[in-house]
């Protein structure tokens, strides 16, 4: 029997090919999961609109990724964790660390899209993938540092904002 896949089908095929299928298969699986439609011209047609649409709303969100990726690529993500004297991380960093600090910067992201098979368990500089899009992928920069030199670099920040605008203290 010759279907139309509405949808990809694993080691089938993908969203509008017309593929022969077993009567079984097409009947029992394909057609009730909607995920296929009879091979008849009516049904091309309608398929063929379909296509049409979801290519311009994928060219659409493969935009707003790509705009995303350009902000993305600009920022540098400073995670401090408490560490031992063997320099060993207590704990790790894990996506959804990464997905909060995000969160704080204005990027609602989800998570799973960090592409980060272990977490990050050693102190020290790290490149981790972010897959906003089926075709678009921006690599962001991971600083893991100590908790007390990210506060002590911290103080010495807001000191010297301080300093800066502040009239000096007169000493009594």
């Amino acid at each position: 029997m010759d279907v139309i896949l509405r949808e990809h089908v694993d080691n089938l095929g993908k969203r509008g090919e017309i593929v022969k299928v077993a009567d079984g298969y097409a009947r029992n699986y394909l057609l009730p999961r909607k995920l296929a439609l009879p091979a008849t011209d009516g049904n091309r047609k309608h398929v063929e609109r379909e296509r049409r649409i979801v290519e311009a709303r994928e060219s659409q969100e493969k935009g707003a990724a790509e705009a995303v990726a350009a902000r993305l690529s600009a920022v540098d993500i400073t995670i401090a964790r408490r560490v031992g004297e063997t320099e060993q991380l207590y704990g790790s960093v894990t996506a959804s660390d990464i997905a909060d600090y995000l969160k704080e910067k204005g990027f609602e992201l989800d998570r799973r899209k960090l592409i980060l098979p272990e977490p990050i368990k050693v102190i020290g500089d790290h490149h981790v993938p972010l897959k906003l899009h089926r075709e678009v992928t921006v690599p962001l920069k991971v600083h893991v540092v100590k908790e007390g030199a990210a506060r002590a670099s911290a103080v010495k920040e807001s000191a010297a904002a301080e300093g800066a605008g502040a009239p000096p203290a007169q000493a009594e």
